[in-house]
């Protein structure tokens, strides 16, 4: 019996327990109806093809099945266990994100949201640590772990990258992060970056008793970023950073990999991941990629700041649910707030996500008039309100640094 488009559409299947079952919003393309886009969106991502195929093998157990089809353009397609390659990120991502994104079939496909079986995800080693960094390299038990960027983030020479961060870390910050597009310049060496800054990291740690680190991106082809991440571990670093949707999902897996050897976590910055994200009825969504980096293993993830920040409002409360949620297993993940934020938001932003996140400020730290440490110490002063139930402008009446950030920048997000 042949198999065509409409074998792919069954509204009355069930998923069964090893199915990957994955959300899709669609606009159907001219002359098509939501049942036959639907149809064409499980064929073209599993097994089938344009023409009615007669194959003298039983090829159906591989086949996705289109069921859940509403008018409002919702449809969701269960994918077979046995159609993936274990443990292979980019060949699942092959499947349910790609041909599909480019089909006439459809006006518009956005990928939303992934239902992972265990037949799946024991494949994937999840995080090395996950929320266990907050208490195993930091000290951040009570409260959100603070990082900061040096601004500006590309630049600044050795010396003065050092420099910020150790003002930042003896002003209250945890963590010191390279951002994503700082990695091996004449400017800024990476090795010559790496020992000075571990050098003040360790100087900070003894002036103030308190466990810093530093969020290194090792960003690069993936050698290269293996090397760079043990030359990290081999200076006393903890962490390494990773741009993982520039430097792709198998990447990170080899990097992942590298690390459990090395003890080191994983820092994922996500930059490009508009690309993909920000039309709200095409591409795939941030929700999709926190699962994704979830799987391959990062420990931290950012995740937005819930609409207090400088960046686009999007899913954030949603998918730090999801990053602490159980997962067959798998750690957590913790969600980073950044983006725009100084100590006026702080609350607002916390109020919003949780206080179990690393809130990650640059400007909001770097700009404050009086210095990266009185900035520092603002945002750990803000950070400690809420902590207590005070508002800021009580806190501000004993932390003139808060005073100060307060007058400077208000209660305003940035744009």
């Amino acid at each position: 019996m042949g198999i065509a488009y409409e074998d792919f559409l069954d509204e009355s299947y069930e998923p069964a327990a090893d199915d990957l079952v994955c959300e899709f919003h669609i606009q159907p393309g001219q002359g098509l109806t939501m049942g036959e886009a639907a149809a064409r969106v499980a064929s073209e991502s599993s097994n089938g093809t344009w023409a009615a195929l007669s194959p003298e093998s039983d090829v159906r157990s591989y086949s996705a099945h289109a069921f859940d089809v509403a008018e409002d353009g919702s449809v969701r397609v269960a994918y077979p266990a046995a159609l993936f390659e274990a443990g292979s990120m980019p060949q699942i991502l092959s499947c349910i994100a790609g041909n599909i994104m480019g089909m006439k079939a459809v006006d518009t496909i956005r990928l939303a949201d992934c239902e992972w079986p265990e037949a799946l995800t024991k494949g994937f080693p999840g995080p090395q640590y996950g929320s266990a960094v907050l208490t195993e390299i930091l000290e951040a038990e009570d409260r959100p772990a603070l990082a900061t960027v040096p601004k500006p983030k590309v630049g600044l020479s050795t010396e003065e990258h050092a420099q910020i961060g150790y003002d930042a870390w003896v002003g209250g910050v945890d963590l010191l992060k390279d951002d994503e597009n700082l990695t091996d310049q004449n400017f800024n060496p990476f090795e010559e970056r790496v020992t000075q800054s571990l050098e003040m990291r360790d100087r900070a740690e003894s002036e103030t008793g308190e466990k810093k680190d530093y969020l290194v991106n090792v960003t690069a082809e993936t050698d290269e970023m293996v090397r760079r991440a043990e030359y990290v571990a081999d200076h006393g670093g903890r962490f390494v950073m990773v741009d993982v949707v520039t430097a792709g999902w198998a990447a990170v897996q080899t990097v992942r990999r590298r690390t459990e050897d090395l003890d080191v976590a994983i820092h994922a910055h996500r930059a490009m991941h508009a690309a993909f994200d920000r039309l709200p009825q095409h591409g795939v969504s941030m929700r999709v990629l926190a699962q994704v980096s979830r799987l391959c293993g990062v420990d931290h993830l950012h995740t937005g700041t819930a609409g207090f920040g400088k960046l686009e409002n999007e899913d954030t409360v949603g998918i730090n649910e999801w990053l602490r949620s159980d997962l067959h297993g798998l750690r957590d993940v913790v969600p980073v707030t950044s983006g725009g934020l100084h100590p006026g938001i702080v609350d607002s932003v916390l109020d919003a996500t949780g206080d179990r996140v690393i809130v990650q400020a640059g400007g909001g730290i770097h700009g404050h008039p009086d210095g990266t440490e009185a900035g520092a110490r603002a945002l750990r002063a803000a950070v400690e309100a809420y902590g207590e139930g005070v508002s800021l402008e009580t806190k501000a009446e004993t932390s003139p640094a808060l005073a100060v950030a307060l007058e400077k920048w208000g209660r305003d997000s940035p744009r």
